[in-house]
């Protein structure tokens, strides 16, 4: 449940499922729905895979006739209105993301539930949970929302949040910007000249 757009790709056991069937020339897809905690319901999974039988039935004729490219394979998000999308839009991978992190808590009644949708909903405490156990020294964490990052251009969650089933091609190599690649040349360059390398 929930996304795997932009940044969240890279991580996503859904989506590297399908990367490692590209690794192995097996035309593949990956298919996320958005579910929203306050909106989303079963029935919504039906209906996503619904929304997804075209873009399946298409490819696997594609895969018969031996028109699919085998260069990459397939990612597609459904959007958490799934019954009233606006259509499927091809996208590209972009940058959004939610940024996540730790804040320390007194006990576990204070700890938070992290759902699919990057929200958070307070955790009843368990009944089996012994506060008088824990040492002085032990410290207790959850997890919570620092923050997010989301696209402006036409990017894959800008568009899912706008209503559209996206479809984005992905490929298996992350490559750094241009920039990036002529600091490090120049970097390793002057790293390698450097008097430390050379007494290694």
């Amino acid at each position: 449940m929930g996304n795997n757009c932009g940044y969240h790709i890279i991580y996503s056991g859904t989506v590297a499922g399908a990367r490692e069937a590209f690794f192995y020339d097996i035309p593949s897809i990956s298919i996320s729905y958005d579910w929203a905690k306050a909106t989303s319901n079963l029935h919504d999974f039906t209906l996503a895979a619904q929304a997804c039988i075209p873009v399946i039935s298409a490819l696997l004729a594609d895969i018969k006739n031996q028109r699919y490219p085998h260069k990459c394979f397939l990612n597609i998000d459904i959007p958490s209105n799934v019954a009233n999308h606006k259509g499927y839009k091809l996208t590209k991978q972009g940058k959004s993301i939610i940024k996540m992190g730790w804040k320390q808590i007194a006990s576990e009644t204070e700890g938070r539930k992290m759902s699919s949708d990057m929200t958070t909903a307070d955790v009843a405490a368990r009944s089996d949970f012994n506060t008088s156990s824990i040492s002085p020294e032990s410290l207790l964490f959850a997890r919570e929302v620092r923050g997010a990052q989301h696209d402006h251009d036409d990017t894959d969650h800008k568009c899912l949040q706008e209503g559209y089933i996206t479809v984005t091609p992905l490929a298996a190599i992350s490559q750094a910007e241009e920039d990036c690649q002529n600091y490090f040349k120049n970097w390793l360059q002057n790293v390698s000249e450097s008097p430390s390398s050379l007494a290694l």
